[in-house]
């Protein structure tokens, strides 16, 4: 399997192709916004008290606030798909395991937003982006 058919990019409706879409965009965002801070910072934005090595914190940080940019524009959907993935997986994990945290709370923590996360990071990795996308426009099939 060469690289462009990796991401090639699955026939839809256009009507499925407009909502992909407006996931996208709107979950993309959520990470840029989320990754922003983590990024100025990408080594210690956990504090200097954290467990975490400081590679594990950047590759984080640069998976949410690069994968939010990749995201929004449809590109390399699979490979950002994939680096959220793991974050998302890693931040369920804490939620529940670490920190003893229901799915939903009503004042606290939870892990109902990682864990929708982590859905739309599967879901794209399976779907696509759709074609109005950039991995559309660059490596369809012809």
């Amino acid at each position: 399997m060469n690289f462009k058919s990796r991401f090639c990019v699955l026939e839809q409706p256009k009507c499925a192709s407009a909502s992909l879409l407006v996931l996208r965009l709107v979950a993309g965002l959520a990470f840029v916004i989320h990754g922003f801070g983590k990024i100025q910072n990408p080594m210690s934005w956990m504090g200097p008290e954290a467990s975490v090595p400081g590679v594990l914190q950047a590759l984080a940080a640069i998976s949410e606030f690069g994968g939010g940019l990749s995201w929004m524009a449809g590109l390399l959907m699979p490979l950002a798909s994939l680096g959220i993935l793991c974050t998302m997986t890693v931040a369920v994990s804490t939620h529940i395991f670490v920190m003893g945290d229901p799915f939903v709370s009503t004042g606290g923590g939870a892990y109902e937003l990682a864990a929708v996360y982590l859905s739309l990071a599967i879901m794209f990795i399976f779907v696509g982006p759709g074609c109005f996308s950039l991995d559309a426009k660059l490596f369809r099939k012809t």
